[in-house]
């Protein structure tokens, strides 16, 4: 049985253990437990057809991302796993001009050919909107996908966890420090344990750039802080509300408990890990989502969650083996898209592990775009 040591426990790190040790495989999951993982605050979006993103090998993976989530939840409930945080609600692309939605649609049909997963699309009138999402204001028009789904960053990370120590995997609270012989990694060291194993993969998000360093390489990887907050609707029903996703780059998403989160920042702040809630953060985040949805302003507040997205150059995920070195692998820059790709990229990164084929090309997201020699 081949051992692996999995370097973070977020939604890439969950599922890339969940998948090598459904496979077979002997899995050791160390992370750190600092505050701000991307995944511990993300409340995720999986529709990426309406994107208008240009860059195709990004779009591949959005789709392929999003598809792979059928199949996974399937698997994660025959397994036992009832709150993996994840339902098919649809989302409201709004727009105060049809004309624009008109548009829109009609690039989503064009997708829809390689993505009948999408579901059905129709253009809706301010009336339906108010509807289908009560709390929005009045005038907006919206185009419907029903296949888009929200998801739970928190609750689908410790669902493909909990799936992975029923297959064999081992949870371990540490700082991962990589060790080596010559040009190959052979484990870990955690709080003064070695740890070994045939090889390492680094799956930690923000907190990568650290890991490599004694390597000798400088892992090119930035993050933003996203601050997200959480409102509670006294009295009311949002189970079947479907995810709502305003001009820009903010969104609603409601819950089965009454809870309606809303987001997020995009602070690209130089001063490090500042897990800090702040005021200003919190202002932007109400302010913008009242100014949709002005229904949400007797709504209770909750609390509020921050989360560092990571980025690599080009805004392009990057999957694969270190090059110069044996026995360790990598997956970072999933960004805004963490949720709608992590999954997948983890089912990928553990084939590529046991020497299986994967299903993506991996030289458009080489590791080497975001390398560069310390």
């Amino acid at each position: 049985m081949q051992n692996f040591i999995v370097i973070g426990s977020g939604i890439l790190g969950a599922s890339t253990a969940y998948h090598l040790a459904k496979l077979g495989a002997n899995v050791t999951v160390v992370d750190h437990g600092v505050p701000g993982q991307a995944t511990d605050a993300a409340a995720g979006i999986i529709c990426p057809w309406i994107s208008q993103r240009r860059n195709q090998a990004w779009y591949r993976l959005a789709i392929a991302g999003a598809r792979y989530y059928g199949p996974l939840i399937e698997e994660l409930e025959r397994e036992g796993e009832r709150d993996t945080g994840y339902a098919r609600v649809g989302a409201i692309r709004l727009h105060r001009e049809r004309e624009k939605l008109v548009a829109l649609e009609k690039l989503a049909l064009e997708r829809k050919r390689e993505a009948p997963e999408m579901g059905e699309l129709a253009l809706l009138e301010p009336d339906e909107v108010k509807r289908r999402f009560p709390p929005l204001d009045e005038g907006y028009y919206a185009l419907y996908v029903s296949g888009a789904a929200r998801v739970d960053g928190r609750a689908l990370r410790e669902s493909l966890l909990r799936a992975a120590v029923r297959h064999g995997a081992t949870l371990v609270r540490g700082e991962a420090v990589l060790l080596h012989d010559d040009s190959t990694v052979t484990g870990v060291n955690v709080g003064g344990e070695k740890v070994s194993a045939d090889a390492v993969v680094l799956c930690a998000g923000a907190w990568a750039r650290q890991l490599l360093a004694p390597l000798g390489m400088e892992f090119r990887v930035t993050f933003q802080k996203a601050q997200i907050v959480h409102l509670a609707l006294p009295g009311v029903s949002t189970e079947h509300w479907p995810v709502v996703m305003p001009p820009g780059d903010q969104y609603i998403l409601a819950f089965d408990d009454r809870r309606i989160v809303i987001g997020a920042t995009h602070e690209n702040d130089p001063s490090g890990y500042d897990a800090r809630v702040t005021a200003g953060g919190l202002q932007e985040v109400t302010y913008k989502a009242l100014a949709v949805a002005p229904g949400l302003a007797d709504a209770s507040f909750l609390e509020a969650r921050v989360g560092f997205r990571p980025f690599t150059p080009g805004f392009l995920p990057v999957i694969g083996a270190i090059p110069g070195w044996s026995g360790i692998f990598a997956a970072n820059g999933l960004g805004a898209s963490g949720l709608t790709m992590g999954p997948f990229i983890g089912a990928q990164l553990a084939k590529l592990m046991l020497g299986q084929e994967t299903d993506i090309r991996l030289e458009d997201y080489k590791l080497e775009k975001a390398l560069v020699p310390m």
